[in-house]
Parts: structure tokens; C-alpha cells; sequence
């Protein structure tokens, strides 16, 4: 998918060193098709990295895409500059009249806080009630999963005794359902959370369907029965070293981490991680961008204000 994002955007460089379709603001004005507009909540406090990691995943369908990014108003990033923020990041004032094809809100490390603790959690909670108006499909991951299905479902969050690190196989409960086509019965997603939702509280809403489960890593993926939102609790988006650089972080920090579960070869940290995820990462997003959000979404995307989002 040709990907419509700022020509100085840092993630421009390094998608099109990897060959990734990356269309400048000139180019894509040359084309005569309503492309997909889709706006992604960026809660991770590295957020360049983020950008880069979901840019390369929205960009491999025929599609256009136009991508806008949206921050926390009530929330100081402390780890991006400010001037990157200005430049590249609007505040949901100035996008809240707008609609948009899909929206995608990220994890944060806030895990350990009760919802109402983070200071953001007012603005995020008019953000998530507007995107059931606003927006004809969202994406929820990991913490942004969690908080969704709290918001909008009242299913709590419980604590684990240790974190959950690694890559963790996951079983496909539903291989008929749109947005796990193609993906094998058996298939990988990292994890890095201390916090989960339980099984049976999903399972107790009849509007939500469990479409895949980790004997180690518990529920992973769920859907709302109507398309117009998914929760994701894993981390699909992350880079072969991701997890590698949070566990050596985390080593210098004194706090003891134990290695990444099925991630280092032999457990060995010196040896280069084993990605094997990658595949059911992209299958993950190009089912979603094209069977929940371009066959379904409508031509005029402000005609999406008119469609029912009561049974949300």
C-alpha cells in the first residue's frame, strides 16, 4: 500500500531504504481515487519508532493511504522532541470535526495504573467515545486493548505476578473470520505487558468475539461482532529488537528482567533474535485495512456520522 505521509518525516527514509511504497503529498495529489484515511494515536513515549513500526505494516496493499498522527493534549512527551511533535502531530481539537476510514491507538507504559490514575485518561475516554462516531473501524493494542475494552465494555485489567516477555504461539479460534485470513492455525505474536484481561469476562458480551488464544499469553485478539473494533493485547507492530532492547534496558535499570520467553535462540542474549512473527503481523493489518475498513467504509467518509454506533 502506498503509504501518503510528510516527505521529512523521519520514517520516510528508513521505509524507503527498505523498499517500502512511500508517496510524497505531491504525487499522491496526482492521483484521481478517494484514498483511505486513517489517524493513529501514538501513546508510546517512543514515538518515532512507533511511527516507523506501524507506517511499515499499513504499506504493503494497493490502496493509498493518508496517515495522520494525533497526541495527548493533557500529556507531555518527555522522550520525542517537541519540535518533531509540532511538526508531524495534531491534538484531537483540531481533528474532532473530522472522519476517518480507520484508527489505530497504541500501547503505553501506564500498565500498572489503575485507568483513572493516568492523566490523560479524560481526553482518551472523549477520544475512544468519538471514534465510535467518528471513525468506521478502530484498532486497539496491547494497553490501548486494554483500555478500549474497559471504556467501552467495562472488562477490567488484572496484574500478572511476573511480566509477561517473549513471543507466545497463539491458536486461531475462528479461521473463517475476515481478519484471520490466511493465518495459520498456529501462529506468533510478541508480548510485553504486566497486565491482561481474563477469558471468561470477554466471553461473558455477546457483542465481543475471542478470535485467538495463547496457552501462555491468555486472550490475544478480539473483535467487537461488528467490525468496527478490534483489540490486539500483543505487540505486532514490534521490530526483530524490540524486545531485546526493553530487556537490556531494564538490565541497566537494576530491575532484574528474566529473558523474553521463545525469543532469544538457546536463551542466549548474546545471539541474534529469531523474528517469526513478521508475516502474521502484515497478514494481521491487511485484513483489517481491507475487509473492515476499505470494503466497508463509505464513499463520503463523513457519511459515517449517519451510521448506527449504538450497538458499539
Amino acid at each position: 500500500m502506498p503509504i501518503n505521509i510528510p516527505e521529512d518525516l523521519p520514517a520516510a527514509k528508513v521505509l524507503e531504504s527498505e523498499n517500502v511504497f512511500v508517496m510524497t503529498n505531491a504525487r499522491a495529489m496526482a492521483q484521481d481515487i478517494r484514498p483511505l484515511k486513517i489517524i493513529i494515536l501514538n501513546l508510546m513515549p517512543t514515538k518515532i519508532v512507533t511511527e516507523t513500526q506501524l507506517l511499515r505494516l499499513l504499506s504493503n496493499s494497493p490502496l493509498q493511504v493518508n496517515i495522520e498522527f494525533l497526541q495527548m493534549a493533557s500529556h507531555v512527551s518527555k522522550n520525542t522532541p517537541q519540535d518533531h511533535l509540532a511538526a508531524f502531530y495534531k491534538v484531537f481539537d483540531e481533528v474532532k470535526n473530522n472522519y476517518y476510514d480507520g484508527m489505530i491507538i497504541t500501547g503505553a507504559p501506564v500498565e500498572l495504573l489503575h485507568f483513572e490514575q493516568v492523566d490523560y485518561w479524560e481526553e482518551l475516554c472523549t477520544i475512544m467515545q468519538w471514534s465510535k462516531h467518528n471513525v468506521y473501524s478502530t484498532l486497539h493494542i496491547c494497553w490501548g486493548a486494554q483500555a478500549g475494552l474497559f471504556y467501552h465494555y467495562n472488562i477490567p485489567k488484572f496484574t500478572f505476578d511476573e511480566k509477561l516477555s517473549g513471543v507466545f504461539s497463539h491458536r486461531v479460534l475462528n479461521s473463517k473470520h475476515p481478519l484471520m485470513r490466511g493465518i495459520d492455525d498456529l501462529f506468533y505474536l510478541p508480548h510485553s505487558r504486566n497486565t491482561g484481561v481474563k477469558t471468561a469476562d470477554v466471553q461473558k458480551n455477546t457483542k465481543l468475539e475471542i478470535l485467538s488464544l495463547s496457552d501462555e499469553a491468555g486472550v490475544s485478539i478480539i473483535a467487537n461482532k461488528n467490525g468496527r473494533q478490534f483489540f490486539i493485547l500483543g505487540h505486532p507492530e514490534y521490530d526483530r529488537d524490540t524486545l531485546s532492547k526493553e530487556f537490556f534496558r531494564d538490565l541497566d535499570k537494576g530491575i532484574d528482567p528474566k529473558i523474553p520467553s521463545n525469543y532469544f535462540p538457546e536463551n542466549n542474549t548474546d545471539l541474534t533474535p529469531i523474528m517469526r512473527w513478521k508475516s502474521y503481523a502484515n497478514l494481521l493489518f491487511m485484513n483489517w485495512l481491507n475487509y473492515y475498513v476499505y470494503q466497508n467504509t463509505p464513499y463520503n467518509v463523513a457519511d459515517i456520522s449517519i451510521m448506527n454506533a449504538e450497538n458499539i
